[in-house]
């Protein structure tokens, strides 16, 4: 049987492109190593970035002002959604999908010579099979590679009643976590998992290289005992560490594969959610303004990567005194061309002048 459409990867992207496509009536076929595996990593959005289809019940926790510290404590203007990774993951029910536990060794283009014709697009698996379907849609992710750069992250989950303070930290770049100044900086990541549980994560937020997860582990232990928080030695444990670019745009890729993670952030989930529908229709996601909105955020990751460890609290403060609709724009507006234009031009007004040279010049090459 051939399927109107092949999903090559069942991460959050690839799952979620497979079941609305289910939910407009195509068939499915989805592809993956591990198609059963549960995911464990924890995955976040802003509120307003999620499509009507959504559940409540997939929310472990919404918090109305998540806080940063950057030089100073910042109430940001916007609401921020934490999900319950597994109801997430079963809400997005493949129930009706032809599911291969698999690996995609090549994506075929249509052909109509050779020994191995077909007019349709087709996937060659490791088993050695080879399956065409009327769409292939890459949804893998980004390999790793020395060139890209990464976020890491090591947390720990751990009981609420250890978390003295009340406050959900989107990003905490506050200096106490045993590094010195001149090294690559981290901040700390704390999000409610739910009524009694707490992440507490140490994140470097991109780096190339990014910093390693003993580094990570190290400065989270120093920042917790600074805080007053001892661990058991039994709590779980949450690595991360994935490229934040390199995904390429276009009709035939999703996720990170297709360019939707957030390269300044890293954020893609929402996005992947949000766009799901119009894929799976067979539409396009990549107007001008989306790829021209995308090269904008490679700049952005790239005045990131250049800019001196002990200003990325400069950076930051700067970047949250933008007015809301301008924060949004940035990180949320991703075909929002004059919004993101203008929300990086009053970014760059509001930094120090020995910033601005950096980021001038590690922006050269704008769209490459």
């Amino acid at each position: 049987m051939t399927s109107d459409l092949l999903v090559c990867g069942v991460g959050p992207a690839g799952r979620a492109l497979a079941y609305r496509a289910l939910r407009q009536g195509q068939s499915v076929t989805v592809v993956d190593p591990q198609p059963e595996r549960q995911w464990t990593a924890t995955y976040a959005a802003w509120a307003d970035e999620l499509p009507d289809w959504v559940a409540s019940e997939v929310l472990a926790a919404v918090v109305d002002h998540p806080i940063a510290w950057t030089t100073r404590r910042v109430e940001l203007p916007r609401r921020y959604v934490v999900f319950d990774t597994p109801r997430l993951q079963d809400s997005l029910d493949l129930a009706g999908a032809r599911i291969l536990s698999d690996r995609v060794v090549d994506i075929v283009a249509p052909t109509r010579s050779g020994q191995q014709a077909h007019d349709l697009p087709s996937v060659r698996l490791a088993s050695g099979s080879v399956l065409p379907a009327g769409r292939v849609i890459d949804a893998r992710g980004v390999p790793r590679s020395r060139r890209l750069a990464e976020q890491t992250a090591f947390g720990v989950v751990v009981d609420r009643a250890q978390w003295a303070a009340p406050e959900t930290l989107f990003m905490d770049w506050r200096n106490d976590n045993g590094a010195d100044p001149s090294e690559p900086r981290s901040f700390l990541y704390a999000v409610p998992l739910s009524e009694d549980a707490i992440l507490l994560e140490e994140t470097c937020l991109a780096g190339r290289p990014a910093l390693d997860s003993a580094v990570l582990r190290d400065r989270l232990m120093h920042r917790l005992r600074a805080r007053g928080i001892t661990l058991s030695g039994e709590e779980r444990i949450e690595r991360v560490r994935f490229p934040v670019h390199g995904g390429k745009p276009g009709r035939k890729t999703f996720g990170a594969a297709g360019g939707l993670l957030h390269p300044a952030s890293g954020y893609g989930v929402a996005t992947a959610l949000r766009t799901a529908d119009t894929v799976a229709a067979g539409d396009s996601i990549w107007p001008p303004s989306a790829r021209a909105v995308h090269g904008l955020r490679l700049a952005g990751l790239r005045a990131l990567l250049a800019l001196p460890p002990q200003d990325l609290p400069v950076f930051f403060d700067a970047f949250f005194t933008l007015p809301a609709a301008r924060q949004r724009a940035y990180l949320s507006g991703r075909d929002d061309l004059p919004g993101t234009a203008a929300a990086m031009s009053a970014l760059f007004a509001a930094l120090p002048g020995r910033l601005r040279r950096t980021i001038a010049l590690a922006t050269i090459g704008i769209g490459n």
